[in-house]
């Protein structure tokens, strides 16, 4: 726990500033972290014995990223002609012998999809009005979510949520995190709506930190299949005590994409 606690505060050091300026440095923090997360998702699936493109999939990724960055209009025919060129190296890797070529053409454009396409709406949410504020609401929000299910689970859980995905995760660390996701979103509506420029009413905070807290789960879930798959137990070990960056940013991609479009609907009429 020490070691999770400093890696956090020192990750919270580095993340704040890129949040607060945004720009070019909010885009290279993201671009990082999903970058490593795409060469990570690569080599899990290359402990199962697919062979996707790891500097295509990382690549690719960010390129996706760029795009949905600095020019959107862009972003649908880059996304196409990176799935185009993916298939076109695995041809390529078929010819040359590789028999399991067209799963690993699917792995690469899973990595273009899933950390790449879906990635982005981590851009997206800063790119909205008041964008640091809303990242600032959202992503603290899942990742406090987490924290209490993390620790509440670890040392009350007794029933198990999902023991073939995530043996460690129980019901009762599962509804403590949504209950500290709920709270915390009611919090952030208040703060930010009182001395910041957002308007959400308190009840609109404990829905949206509701929703968050109980559905970006899946998120987590999700980089597990990867990991089971691969037979690992983490991503990698970029972090200590966090294990790789897919393992930091699972929860908060999915929190990214309900966030955008909650936002949108709920709050920017």
């Amino acid at each position: 726990m020490a070691r999770r606690t400093l890696t956090a505060l020192v990750l919270l050091a580095i993340v704040m500033p890129a949040v607060i300026f945004g720009g070019i440095l909010y885009f290279l923090l993201i671009g990082f972290f999903v970058g490593l997360a795409a060469w990570e998702m690569a080599q899990m699936f290359r402990q199962a014995d697919y062979h996707p493109s790891s500097y295509l999939s990382v690549g690719g990724t960010l390129v996706i990223l760029a795009a949905r960055a600095f020019r959107p209009d862009l972003a649908e025919p880059v996304f196409t002609g990176l799935i185009l060129l993916a298939m076109t190296v695995h041809l390529i890797a078929y010819e040359r012998g590789r028999e399991r070529a067209a799963f690993d053409f699917l792995v690469t454009v899973g990595c273009f999809v899933y950390l790449g396409w879906v990635g982005s709406y981590l851009i997206d949410l800063h790119a909205l009005p008041d964008g640091s504020w809303w990242v600032m609401f959202v992503l603290p929000t899942v990742w406090l979510a987490d924290i209490g299910a993390y620790s509440f689970g670890a040392r009350y859980g007794k029933h198990f949520m999902t023991p073939r995905l995530s043996p460690k995760k129980s019901w009762e660390g599962y509804w403590a995190g949504v209950f500290m996701g709920t709270l915390y979103g009611a919090f952030f509506a208040y703060a930010y709506s009182t001395y910041g420029p957002l308007h959400v009413s308190i009840l609109q905070g404990l829905l949206f930190g509701f929703v968050l807290s109980t559905v970006t789960t899946l998120g987590d879930l999700g980089e597990s299949l990867f990991k089971r798959f691969g037979a690992m137990k983490d991503s990698g070990n970029f972090l200590p005590g966090h294990g790789g960056a897919f393992d930091r940013i699972d929860s908060l991609i999915w929190g990214a994409v309900i966030g955008v479009y909650w936002i949108r609907f709920f709050f920017l009429k």
